[in-house]
């Protein structure tokens, strides 16, 4: 299903020549897990004009996660699971916010005005919707019910990457582990990769639900009791394909020890709220 976008005075936008906005990576992978990428590329419709953004710009962390694609791609593989990774750039809707959210199409983000999301209409706010938002979702849940349909429901993870300096302040953490109100895979994600002691990893930092990110966990996994959870990765340590493919190796090795031992039960509690 391919979904196109519209500029501001009606005319398409010619989204990715086409093609359908949620991409979908070895997409008959038989693993238990479904790994899901929202902030993946930082592709902006040409019709957008760049947001009024530089070039330069759009390549930092504002317009997606830089590495995440990499170690979701490498991730998927390793557990062979299929991948469903956004081709647009969050600044042009963030797909791990739900359309009410003003950070959905963000006026700032971080210290830096993004012009061509300033004043626009209700009209152009739900073209963003129904051209990115609802497709990118709409693969989600129509994988997720065929595969609950088939008696076989996926463990849901969402990959994330984040800059070691936000707003000037140095970010210590290396891994984080984020759960909104079950949070019964990253509690034994977190032990696991606590215990390899190759990284800081922390619970619901340097994000939590407090700040608005578990959307996808909270719209897709938490109706159907599906474990879940979304890993965050400093950026700095999957610079490179190597990189990624090393981190994507070691989160696999985690996140099948973890769910050797986790709490099949609901498991359901506040955190971070």
């Amino acid at each position: 299903m391919a979904a196109k976008l519209q500029a501001t005075d009606g005319g398409s936008l010619g989204l990715l020549d086409d093609l359908e906005v949620a991409e979908q990576v070895n997409a008959d992978g038989q693993g238990n897990f479904l790994i899901v990428c929202e902030h993946a590329a930082n592709h902006v419709p040409s019709a957008l004009d760049n947001l009024g953004l530089s070039a330069s710009l759009l390549q930092t962390h504002i317009a997606w996660d830089p590495g995440a694609r990499g170690v979701a791609e490498a991730l998927a593989l390793a557990l062979d699971a299929p991948l469903i990774a956004q081709r647009v750039s969050r600044l042009v809707y963030d797909c791990n916010r739900p359309p009410e959210s003003a950070s959905a199409i963000p006026e700032v983000s971080e210290i830096y005005p993004i012009p061509g999301n300033s004043e626009l209409t209700a009209a152009q706010r739900q073209d963003r919707v129904d051209g990115v938002y609802r497709p990118f979702h709409t693969a989600i849940a129509s994988h997720l019910r065929s595969r609950c349909a088939e008696g076989r429901p996926p463990v849901l993870v969402t990959v994330h990457s984040f800059t070691p300096v936000y707003r000037g302040v140095k970010r210590s953490v290396d891994i984080g582990v984020v759960c909104d109100t079950d949070c019964r895979l990253a509690e034994a994600l977190l032990r696991r990769a606590r215990d390899s002691g190759q990284f800081d990893a922390r619970l619901n930092e340097p994000y939590g639900p407090a700040d608005e990110v578990t959307h996808t966990l909270v719209e897709h996994g938490l109706p159907l009791s599906l474990l879940n959870v979304m890993i965050e990765v400093r950026n700095d340590l999957i610079a490179d394909s190597d990189a990624q493919a090393a981190m994507a190796a070691w989160l696999a090795e985690c996140l099948m020890q973890a769910l050797c031992t986790v709490d099949h039960g609901t498991g359901r509690r506040s955190v971070g709220r």
